[in-house]
């Protein structure tokens, strides 16, 4: 196998002509699109600086790339025609830019990618269910067109979009394909990229593209659908974001972070980042044992910095968070805990939390079926009932009376994305509320029931975005709950801290936990999240169970071990 690359470039001139030297030397052939918008002396003058590279080194015809426009899907489309003809024994493809950064040797990533024969690397998931899109306009990117910069002509931009909606202007889809959205960067088999390029319907694709917004990230992502044999919906190359949508960008302090995420590419690396480049670009011998990429560190890292930059810490004020006076705080007589989460993964969960933290257990109080009182009870304290629509008629109140009927002895119950939404925002605003969430717990039980993910996909993408919604009420500067939430992947990492941490937050203090409950048997779950992927949808809640968590899973001390 003989990777090619295709790389897009438009600046920093002299970190390219780096890149594209570490490929060749590794036994790639190279095949660079400059954009139009770079003056011809500088073109010129980089042209000359690898001239010495021969053969091995190819240009493709220049196109001038704006971002969110058509321009960088043809600049691709050009370069990836160029890489067919000229590098016949090019079997797989990868687009990369002038600011990805290779973080391991070449001969690893060829050697990973000839472990997978015919399988196409491409995040590839419905519009419907990415969590990654900023500025409101998904569906819309589709049916409307976009023939104005929005960096450049935002005026323009928002009179375009304004117009087509008040005169309900709808674009007509090319039949047979479905919108997918995922990252720009991708690997593809030389099969499946030169059926697209040399798609009958070519033509057609590119006329329908050249009006989307933001078409680089939907073009190849939707197009590919029609061709590949395999699809496994993730990038090679490490993309992070901040919160306003922008690509994050890596610096010399990130040099040990990078070297253990094992990824293969990165990016966007800071130019001057001479450690970075001088680290990652040198001659290193493969290491076979250097397993397989997990950028689940680094998720977790950036996760953490989006979340203080947006909310920052108690006490400390800016202007996206100053307090406001006037909310109301206290929705019922007591404190209570909720969790979210734990008895989807751990066996006798309610059982053993009621034995250890003491109080009242109950099931998911707001189940869709019927109120689970602890003891399965139909009539609980102050006659209360197990009936569902009684409860649903005013939640807030029927939690309210729980707690004032039951007050002296802790309250504790059960709740999920499939339970009455309708209470999220009491909760969340509840100074009496203690509440722990493992985010994505619920794909457990749908694993453990042997469930097809193509089948389930819609029901759990639904699923995933309650959740998501939820977790984001309890966060936001409205509420005033004692709130603590782990991935899926976090609680696998480490159970005992997480459950010591729970018992903390929900103000049970540091009771022993020699004799934690097991888990439900997992193995396989981080194959079947993959599926879902493949299938078109991101489950993201769950964090990235492979191959850290599934690690640390095997690696648990013995009270831990799934039985």
């Amino acid at each position: 196998m003989t990777l090619g690359i295709v790389m897009l470039a438009h600046r920093d001139f002299d970190r390219v002509a780096q890149l594209v030297r570490f490929w060749v030397r590794g036994g790639s052939p190279v095949v660079v699109h400059i954009d139009k918008k770079v003056p011809r002396g500088i073109y010129d003058a980089f042209v000359t600086d690898i001239a010495d590279l021969g053969d091995r080194v190819a240009f493709a015809p220049r196109k001038a790339c704006e971002w969110g426009q058509w321009g960088i899907v043809d600049a691709t489309l050009a370069a990836s025609d160029v890489m067919l003809r000229r590098f016949p024994e090019a079997t797989r493809i990868l687009l990369s830019s002038g600011s990805c950064l290779p973080l391991r040797p070449s001969a690893e990533l060829q050697a990973f990618l000839d472990e997978r024969p015919g399988v196409d690397f491409i995040e590839s998931a419905t519009t419907a269910e990415v969590p990654w899109i900023v500025g409101g306009l998904s569906d819309e990117r589709f049916s409307l067109r976009f023939p104005f910069s929005w960096r450049y002509q935002r005026r323009l931009f928002d009179i375009a979009v304004g117009s087509q909606r008040l005169l309900r202007i709808k674009r007509r889809m090319p039949a047979g394909i479905v919108p997918h959205l995922g990252a720009q960067w991708w690997c593809l088999t030389r099969t499946t990229l030169d059926a697209i390029v040399n798609d009958p319907r070519r033509r057609e694709f590119d006329s329908y593209f050249r009006w989307v917004w933001i078409p680089d990230e939907s073009y190849f992502q939707t197009l590919v659908r029609l061709h590949s044999k395999q699809i496994e919906s993730a990038s090679l190359t490490l993309a992070k974001f901040e919160r306003q949508g922008r690509p994050a960008v890596f610096y010399d302090d990130h040099l040990q972070l990078l070297r253990r995420s094992n990824c293969f590419m990165a990016r966007k690396a800071w130019p001057r980042a001479d450690v970075l480049y001088t680290t990652f670009l040198e001659d290193r011998p493969v290491d076979p044992d250097r397993g397989l990429p997990d950028p689940g560190k680094i998720d977790r890292l950036f996760a953490s910095a989006s979340d203080r930059r947006g909310r920052g810490r108690i006490g400390l004020y800016m202007q996206s968070r100053f307090p406001a006076t006037g909310r109301r705080d206290i929705l019922t007589a007591a404190p209570y805990a909720v969790f979210e989460g734990f008895s989807e993964v751990i066996q006798g969960f309610e059982p053993w939390l009621q034995q250890t933290a003491g109080g009242r257990v109950h099931g998911h109080l707001f189940g869709p079926e019927r109120v689970e009182f602890a003891g399965g009870v139909s009539i609980f304290a102050g006659s209360m009932s197990d009936s569902a629509p009684l409860r649903d008629y005013n939640p807030a109140m029927f939690l309210t009376n729980l707690i004032w009927n039951t007050r002296g002895e802790r309250q504790v119950f059960q709740f999920g994305p499939a339970d009455n939404q309708a209470i999220t925002w009491a909760i969340a605003k509840d100074r009496n509320a203690s509440i722990c969430v493992i985010s994505g717990a619920w794909i457990v039980p749908m694993f453990r029931a042997g469930a097809n993910a193509e089948r389930i996909r819609a029901q759990a993408a639904e699923l995933q975005k309650l959740e998501a919604e939820h977790i984001e009420a309890l966060r936001s500067d409205w509420s005033r709950t004692r709130v603590r939430v782990w991935s899926l992947s976090e609680f696998l990492i480490d159970y005992r801290a997480v459950m010591q941490e729970a018992m903390v937050n929900i103000g049970a203090g540091h009771v022993s936990l020699t004799d934690l409950p097991p888990l439900y048997e997992l193995e396989g779950l981080s194959e079947f999240l993959q599926e879902l992927k493949n299938s078109g949808m991101h489950p993201y809640l769950m964090g990235d169970l492979t191959p850290t968590a599934r690690a640390a899973g095997k690696a648990r001390p013995k009270p831990y071990l799934p039985r």
